[in-house]
This record gives C-alpha cells, structure tokens and sequence, in this order.
C-alpha cells in the first residue's frame, strides 16, 4: 500500500483500489485529497500490472462534499482566512476548479474506472464519479449536486459530463434544486447502473474489475475507452469509423488479436501480452488539453 495522507492506494489482482481516507469526516475533499488522487491516478496509468481502477470511500460515506471547514471563505480563492491554496495551474485567466483538476484526470485514465458508492456523495463526492465508467451504488447511498444551494455552479465539469449521462431534464432538476436524493432515484435517473445491498456493494465492484482484468485485452479496453468517451462530442459516425478502422489495422497485426482467437479456439482462458505504450498512437488522448494550458 502506497503512502498518501488522505487517500489509501492499494494494487492487487490487477485492480488498483483508490479509497477516500477522511472516515471521520465522511471523506470530505481538499485540495490535499485532490492532489493525491490525481497521483494515484497517475501511478495507475504508469503500471502495467493495473488493469482496473475502484474508487470507493471509507467509513459510511463516499464523500460529503468539499470540507467546509474555512467558513464562509471556502470557495474564494483570494480569501487568506481559508489556509494556503494548492497551485494546480490557471486555466482562461484563473485558477483551475480543483475538483475539475480530478475530474479530468479520471477522464484522462487509460485504464477502465468503477466507483462503488458506500453512501453519501454529494457535491464533489457526486460530481467526481461523473467521469467513471461505471457507478454503482449502495442503498445506503444519498446524491447530491447541491452547489445553487451554495451560491456556486456545478464544478468537475459536471456541466459536460452530467447531461450526457443522465439527459438535460433529469440533470437540470437535479441541479437546480439542489436536493439529496437517494439511491433509488439516482438508478431510475441512470446516475448509476446498480443498486446494491451495502455489504453486496464491494463485493460486486470487486467482482466487475476481476471480470474486466481476467478476461480482456488491457490495450483494447483502453483504446475502446478512448474511443467510446471521446466520439461522445464528435459530429458524425464517420469520425467513428476513421478511428475504428485506424485501430482494427492496427490491432488487427498484433499479438492480443492472435491470441484472442487462438484461445478462443483452443477452448482455454487468454493470456494477453500486448502493452499499452505500444499503441498510444492510434487514438488521440482524451479529453485534449487546450491550447490555453501550460
């Protein structure tokens, strides 16, 4: 287990496990928090033996939300009385929404993202699941994009990824009222995929990533990410079919596909030896950092 101070960062059976480490304070985020998840993160892309991240919470929560311990200053980044401030760059003149700094990392992994939500996720404890793959969620789990109800807007670039989840109806009522909802609403709402009994949740998380990780090719899940998030903005199907037919060439000559239809046809598991790194090219990073970005 690596050291962090308020995450926990534990790789086993090709799964990376990212659990949010504030138990008594329901995981609430900082700028501490923030920073080292993008680590991990980073440390999950620069490891081969890391197939699937799991993000989950420890305690009864996921994460309440940003710690609002500095008071009425939490949110002002020229408020001295709120501590020292992270530098996590500017962005179009300003300072970077530090839960939009995680956000996009998590966007940016190369490797599949499950969070399994253990209760309450509100505000930044919803918004950066967004960028998930897939979210599934305990009953005890309570959802919350609070920020009218806190004098802000939705942040994480939940602005983008919210509606093309849940559609803009269903994200409008939930950000314009602000409310908690529970876990039975957040699944009629497509936030999440699953609903599970508490003690199923982990279980089942765990059990989503084993899948993955045992039985498909680390670089097809990667580029099939890419490809999936990123024709989420595209104009037309045939972007689609450009990049497809790029990597189906590509793929198509190396080690993975051989040995996938060869195990296929040899009755047995697969044993897949292709590499990340060596494919990096065939499909544009996403989501691309703009121009304006150091």
């Amino acid at each position: 287990m690596s050291e962090y101070g308020e995450i926990r960062y534990e790789v086993a059976d090709g799964v990376a496990t990212v659990t949010l480490h504030r138990p008594d304070r329901l995981n609430a985020f900082t700028e501490t928090m923030a920073g080292e998840l993008v680590a991990a993160f980073d440390a999950a892309d620069a490891d081969d033996d890391v197939r699937v991240v799991l993000m989950t919470g420890a305690g009864r929560g996921f994460c309440a939300g940003a710690d609002l311990g500095p008071g009425a200053g939490t949110f002002d980044a020229t408020d001295e009385r709120a501590g020292g401030r992270a530098d996590f760059g500017t962005v179009g003149g300003v300072p970077r929404d530090r839960g939009g700094v995680v956000s996009l990392r998590i966007a940016a992994s190369r490797k599949p993202v499950i969070a399994a939500i253990n209760g309450p996720a509100v505000g930044i404890g919803a918004t950066m699941t967004l960028p998930a793959d897939v979210r599934i969620a305990a009953q005890s789990a309570r959802f919350g994009f609070v920020f009218a109800r806190r004098g802000l807007v939705p942040e994480a670039a939940s602005s983008w990824f919210l509606p093309r989840i849940v559609g803009i109806s269903q994200a409008m009522e939930w950000v314009a009222t602000g409310r908690v909802f529970d876990a039975a609403e957040a699944l009629a709402g497509r936030l999440v995929s699953r609903v599970l009994p508490d003690a199923g949740l982990l279980p089942a998380a765990r059990s989503l990533a084993a899948e993955i990780a045992e039985n498909t090719s680390a670089v097809s899940v990667t580029l099939s990410r890419q490809l999936l998030w990123s024709m989420l903005g595209a104009g037309t199907p045939w972007e689609a079919h450009r990049l497809d037919s790029r990597s189906i060439f590509r793929l198509g000559q190396g080690p993975d596909a051989a040995e996938g239809v060869t195990s296929f046809l040899d009755k047995r598991p697969p044993k897949f030896p292709g590499r990340i790194g060596d494919y990096a090219d065939i499909v544009p990073p996403w989501p691309a950092r703009p121009e304006d970005m150091p």
